[in-house]
């Protein structure tokens, strides 16, 4: 990683970097800074020993009350991942990474732990759906930087929820477990891109949120975002519905995307999962 700490900060948020920070004391941090998504992987394996200590360094994440409700599902039968990956066909790298896993909150196990124990569970609440989906996704990004730092590349698949109850019954996730993402994970063929990120002066508040200048950080944003990428015509969201605007930003495609319903099913399937969502 020879970018100086300035160069990456452009390359992350298109604007110049605090002054007075000119490198980065640590290529591990340099890395993060420079994070890229990756798509395209070799056809190099990788070893079983760095599997495990992948698998390690992310379970070495922070837990919610030491609590530890995350599981791991490795897919490593091939009927069964071509299945998913046929859900999803718009990803093909569901397919062909070299490995790929399902991060799941898993709060069955604690519940489990206060049977054997002779003791009743008594917090089937909204918390637990929190806690247990905040402990699997810092696990989950724990291995993505742990895996960037040794050179791999990963692509978190969120979809996988939007076909929730296919992926639970392929995978025997019982009552309790619900996938929050898959991860494709592999050494890329080609650099990865970067996406330009809301600068900190859009996201970072100090002693009290204040949002009272966003109108014009997303204007400022959409446009240096449209001049690094500028989003095809093609690619502009429900255009029978909302037309085509003289200019297409990233705070357009967004509202777009979520003023319609996806339909998403994730509150049906945890309600089934036995979880109380009063």
């Amino acid at each position: 990683m020879s970018k100086s700490f300035g160069a990456l900060w452009r390359d992350r948020f298109a604007t110049d970097a605090p002054a007075g920070e000119a490198t980065v004391p640590d290529a591990a941090l340099a890395r993060l800074l420079a994070h890229r998504t990756h798509r395209g992987y070799t056809d190099q394996r990788i070893d079983e020993a760095t599997v495990s200590t992948l698998l390690a360094t992310c379970l070495s994440a922070p837990s919610k009350s030491d609590l530890q409700q995350v599981s791991i599902i490795r897919i490593q039968d091939h009927d069964t991942r071509a299945g998913i990956a046929a859900l999803i066909p718009s990803m093909p790298w569901i397919g062909s990474a070299p490995e790929f896993f399902i991060f799941c909150g898993d709060n069955r196990r604690i519940r489990e732990i206060c049977r054997l124990r002779g003791l009743d569970y008594a917090n089937n609440t909204m918390d637990a759906v929190f806690n247990a989906t905040i402990d699997a996704a810092i696990a989950m990004q724990t291995m993505i930087a742990a895996a960037e730092i040794i050179g791999l590349g990963s692509c978190p698949i969120s979809h996988v929820r939007d076909h929730i109850d296919m992926v639970a019954q392929m995978l025997s996730i019982p009552d309790g477990v619900f996938p929050i993402s898959g991860l494709c994970l592999g050494h890329p063929s080609q650099d990865g891109f970067i996406s330009l990120r809301l600068s900190p002066a859009a996201t970072v508040h100090t002693d009290r949120y204040d949002d009272s200048d966003l109108t014009a950080q997303l204007d400022a944003y959409d446009r240096r975002r449209d001049a690094v990428y500028s989003i095809p015509a093609d690619k502009y969201k429900h255009t029978d519905r909302f037309g085509t605007p003289v200019f297409y930003g990233w705070s357009e495609d967004k509202a777009r995307q979520m003023a319609l319903n996806d339909g998403q099913t994730m509150r049906s399937y945890l309600t089934d999962k036995g979880f109380d969502l009063s």
